[in-house]
């Protein structure tokens, strides 16, 4: 609780440099640095970098994950202008929406595919799996670690987890509750969808078995992991069955060993390119796909995880055209779900829409373009500064490239700490204000009803339902007096 910030004017009175101009009876808080500022929203416009070509190669199997330990992004794909081998690369997000890219590493010397990247918060590491195409299509996984003074990457050795011939789709998710890897599969040999579970020591990791999800033919694999309520959760589409149905499976981590629960029908036909996203926000996992029986239009439905089971709200169509490539992220700063993917109806150009969850629903911003060519192989990374990373196969100029993308949004300097009061009086930039602070009673309101609570709203008005974050501001006495909650 603040009791004073510099001299005390009088009783539950705070006095403080202004930081930013004050007017009679604003809401207010205190900074970092002890001055006082208005609770006011920032608004942040939406910008898309410009598409660059990376290399002089095509760019398929593209995986991209955030180091937080390094403040760096890891690009991981197939290099097909250096033998296919499997390579990643380190970049620095700039506040320019640009990339500073390292050297490209080999972190296999064999043909790769089907690349998977993901960071292990634990232990600081990117964990990379991939189809060993080189040799009998094996499933396998390296342990790199990033160096931020030369965005450089160095791996350990490589260590199988498939032996079955031809394996595909590997998609890892960090199970932050239990420290693990777990990586979704498909072996063809016999059909089978799998899980198994990763733990990562050093520069090396190690295998628990592998559990099967699904007997048959399973594609379009996707996982997310929902750190509510500590599950792992798998879609995919199940091309054994009758129509060919979107299906999702709950699953829990235990030591080295991994569970499901029942297999959950999300959408009785057919999908493709299906995405699993976790709003942190909201707590739901969103899933996405392109809908085959309903003019193959980009569509989302919002699923809640109860123990161990999912359930699904209404489907959301966010494009109606062709959507081809689905790959999406979670903007934390934003608090929305941003899908990037291929417009097929459109010229095959790669576009943005972003998603914002309200309880079992979401809706959909109008697409941006990121790409005006055939963009192809889409690969998704969340930086820490509010910028999302898209790496993938431009097929106008047969290359790689990436964008930088910053999603529009509206931010509050409003924390659930931060509120101190309302501004007794109108003062300049740098004035010394006084603040009616707590268990006071500020006389400039308007409009309050005596005996109802309010909260501070983001925007610094006032209202009768908390925000996010939920700050009260106190109890109203009279139309235009209010006692600031103590």
């Amino acid at each position: 609780m603040v009791r004073s910030i510099g001299n005390v004017q009088q009783d539950a009175q705070v006095r403080a440099v202004a930081s930013g101009a004050l007017a009679n009876g604003d809401t207010v808080i205190v900074n970092a640095d002890g001055t006082v500022s208005v609770v006011a929203e920032v608004g942040v416009s939406e910008a898309v970098g410009t598409p660059t070509a990376f290399g002089s190669g095509s760019g398929f199997f593209n995986a991209l994950a955030f180091d937080t330990n390094s403040n760096r992004m890891v690009i991981a794909y197939r290099d097909n202008n250096n033998s296919n081998y499997g390579t990643a690369v380190v970049a620095t997000v700039n506040s320019n929406n640009t990339l500073t890219l390292g050297t490209p590493v080999v972190f296999i010397s064999s043909h790769t595919q089907d690349v998977g990247l993901v960071f292990d918060s634990s232990n600081n590491k990117i964990v990379i799996c991939f189809k060993d195409s080189g040799s009998s299509s094996y499933g396998k996984a390296v342990v790199g670690t990033v160096d931020p003074s030369d965005n450089s990457i160095s791996f350990g050795s490589v260590v199988t987890y498939s032996t079955v011939t031809s394996t595909s789709e590997h998609k890892p998710v960090f199970d932050s509750s239990n420290n693990k890897i777990v990586i979704t599969f498909f072996e063809s040999s016999p059909a089978n969808g799998k899980c198994i579970v990763g733990t990562v020591s050093g520069t090396s990791i190690s295998f628990g078995s592998s559990v099967s999800f699904n007997s048959g033919t399973t594609a379009f694999l996707d996982a997310a992991y929902d750190s509510s309520n500590n599950k792992v959760i798998v879609v995919y589409t199940d091309s054994a069955a009758t129509g060919n149905p979107l299906n999702a499976r709950v699953a829990t981590v235990s030591g080295t060993s991994i569970s499901f629960g029942t297999e959950v029908t999300v959408l009785s036909t057919e999908t493709q390119y299906n995405s699993a996203v976790f709003d942190e926000n909201s707590g739901k996992v969103v899933v996405s796909y392109m809908d085959e029986n309903n003019s193959r239009y980009g569509t989302s439905k919002v699923g809640t995880v109860s123990g161990t089971s999912i359930s699904f709200g209404s489907a959301v169509v966010w494009e109606q055209g062709e959507s081809q490539y689905i790959s999406g992220v979670y903007d934390s700063v934003a608090k929305q779900v941003v899908l990037f993917y291929n417009d097929g109806d459109d010229g095959s150009k790669g576009k943005i829409v972003s998603g914002t969850v309200s309880g079992t629903s979401i809706s959909y911003s109008s697409a941006t373009q990121f790409e005006p060519d055939n963009a192809q192989s889409l690969g998704v990374g969340y930086a820490s500064s509010g910028k999302s990373v898209v790496f993938y196969h431009d097929n106008g100029t047969t290359s790689r490239a990436y964008v930088v993308y910053q999603n529009g949004y509206t931010s509050t300097n409003l924390t659930s700490e931060n509120f101190i009061g309302f501004a007794d009086g109108a003062y300049a930039d740098t004035q010394s204000a006084a603040i009616n602070s707590t268990c006071s009673v500020d006389r400039s309101q308007t409009s309050l009803t005596a005996g109802q609570k309010y909260y501070v709203q983001t925007d610094g008005s006032l209202g009768l339902t908390a925000a996010d974050p939920s700050v009260e501001a106190g109890t109203a006495i009279s139309a235009t007096e209010i006692l600031v909650k103590g």
